[in-house]
């Protein structure tokens, strides 16, 4: 079985492919709004982390440029 994502372009293409899905050739997921929900999913799975403060992200990119700025000399 393969998977493929089509942009229906007109709207008899759509009554075609339900009569293709009505004689079990085919089967139509719409996955439109699929998308927005992983989103949301991903987001809450890290909603209990612990993120790093403004003062670690900025100690840490002191410690990047440092290094980087070494490297170059």
């Amino acid at each position: 079985m393969s998977t493929l994502k089509i942009d229906i372009l007109n709207p008899k293409a759509t009554r075609l492919l339900q009569d293709l899905a009505d004689l079990k050739l085919i089967s139509i997921t719409d996955t439109s709004g699929d998308q927005f929900l992983k989103i949301i999913k991903k987001l809450r799975r890290n909603e209990g982390k612990v993120l790093p403060t403004m003062e670690e992200i900025t100690n840490e990119v002191e410690v990047v440029r440092t290094a980087r700025y070494e490297k170059a000399k």
